[in-house]
């Protein structure tokens, strides 16, 4: 059997850095910035939790104060802290390898491998036959406020997670008998579980360099040499995508032989096996928020009228009917039914004859005409249908739950049809995100 260079897959073995010995990694690690946009007590309560210590919260922008006054002053203070954090010996460098990282959290746990992604071998465009694949469409209106952050930053840090599709567990799992150095051990904070997470050198990864070799035959034989899908992206598509084009617009400045070893030819990421039984698909809700005097319900009356239109029908059942069983049982069964809550009305918009394989398609082809066209509503995803009942209570909101996809679907579906809608599912609930720990040079 062959073996490949790492290039081969779309992956490479980075140098990470590291908080030094003696760093409280509970105040050190962070949830992902993209999580909890619409709960500024949320990270009220993080700034408390950290206060003075060494944090990756001085090093990121949580996304809920992305476009808010204030924005060009905190990206300044977090590049300070990152010149800070390389200069006074908070962050020190590992030699050449990978971290092996158990998450525990909500009563699973799962296993991942932090490395780097080579960016050559992704394109997030629609149609890509990249070896690394988005799995969702890809909004390029979220690329340029993340790319004020990552632009011209001496560091990065992941929240992306990528998937392989690994049926025999020969990639990662193996990998907990391989030689290794333990890093940190440590609760994470506001309900995050539990995370440890060991280096391997890269003189140590031979069986999973071999492991890889033979995944990859595979795809190619599943999937044709022209369509091999190796990683799906799992978490962080816009995070990735951000950090694609970085690459590309530093591209422009290098010669051919800086750009075969750049450092921002690479963004760091966690690898996971698709097959690990603690990976969950949960969906991700829909919340949306009405402008110009218009009530919660006005907003899913709308939604219903344009689902009619694009369709073949759409109405609504509410819940506290009185032939609510009566109503439910004319509901063809290849109907959607797409869930809603306004204050304490609870309902159900019925989709016959949907044109859309998913529900979520559905939906969001009809929300992005409420929010962009006629900017009726301003919209948020939600993780978790606790937090959508809390803020559909507030006059003006209403929110669309949603089903949970079939995980087993997603390299199938991606490399058949291409990216799914955006915000298709979630890899957990928001708890359960990956939290910010290693960081990786991405200037010379």
């Amino acid at each position: 059997m062959a073996i490949y260079d790492y290039e081969t897959f779309g992956l490479h073995i980075p140098e990470m850095l590291i908080p030094r010995e003696g760093t409280d990694f509970y105040k050190w690690a962070v949830v992902a910035c993209d999580q909890y946009t619409s709960e500024p007590e949320y990270w009220n309560e993080v700034e408390e939790v950290v206060g003075d210590a060494p944090s990756t919260l001085r090093l990121m922008l949580p996304e809920i104060y992305l476009d808010k006054p204030g924005e060009t002053d905190r990206i300044r203070e977090i590049r300070a802290s990152m010149d800070r954090y390389l200069s006074d010996g908070t962050l020190v460098q590992l030699p050449p390898g990978c971290m092996l990282v158990k998450r525990t959290a909500e009563g699973r746990s799962r296993l991942g491998l932090v490395i780097a992604t080579d960016l050559e071998a992704y394109d997030f465009t629609k149609g890509s036959k990249t070896l690394t694949r988005a799995t969702e469409g890809t909004v390029i209106e979220r690329i340029p406020p993340r790319l004020r952050i990552r632009a011209g930053a001496p560091i990065e840090m992941p929240h992306i997670i990528i998937l392989i599709d690994d049926p025999d567990k020969t990639v990662i799992e193996p990998l907990v008998d391989a030689p290794m150095r333990q890093i940190y051990d440590t609760d994470l904070m506001m309900e995050g579980g539990h995370v440890t997470g060991c280096f391997i050198e890269e003189k140590d990864l031979g069986g999973m360099q071999a492991a890889l070799s033979a995944l990859y035959d595979k795809a190619v034989e599943q999937y044709g040499d022209g369509n091999v899908i190796f990683q799906a992206m799992g978490d962080g598509n816009h995070s990735l995508a951000t950090a694609k084009t970085n690459w590309e617009n530093l591209k422009k400045t290098l010669t051919p032989e800086e750009i075969a070893t750049h450092p921002a030819r690479y963004a760091l990421c966690e690898i996971e096996n698709i097959h690990d039984s603690g990976i969950v698909f949960e969906p991700i809700h829909r919340m949306l928020f009405a402008k110009n005097g218009q009530r919660g319900i006005d907003i899913v009356a709308e939604a219903t009228d344009l689902l009619a239109e694009q369709n073949g029908n759409a109405y609504i059942i509410d819940k506290k009917s009185p032939d609510l069983a009566d109503e439910l049982s004319r509901v063809p069964e290849d109907a959607f039914r797409i869930p809603f809550i306004v204050g304490e009305n609870r309902g159900l918009i019925i989709v016959e004859k949907p044109v859309f394989k998913l529900e979520v398609g559905a939906l969001q082809s009809v929300l992005d005409v409420i929010v962009k066209e006629r900017a009726a509503a301003d919209i948020d995803y939600i993780h978790g249908s606790a937090v959508v009942e809390r803020l559909a209570a507030a006059d003006g909101n209403c929110g669309f739950l949603l089903p949970a996809m079939d995980k087993f679907l997603l390299f199938p579906a991606v490399a058949a049809d291409g990216a799914l809608p955006r915000k298709t599912f979630s890899m957990g609930e928001a708890n359960e995100k990956r939290y910010y720990i290693e960081s990786r040079l991405i200037t010379k």
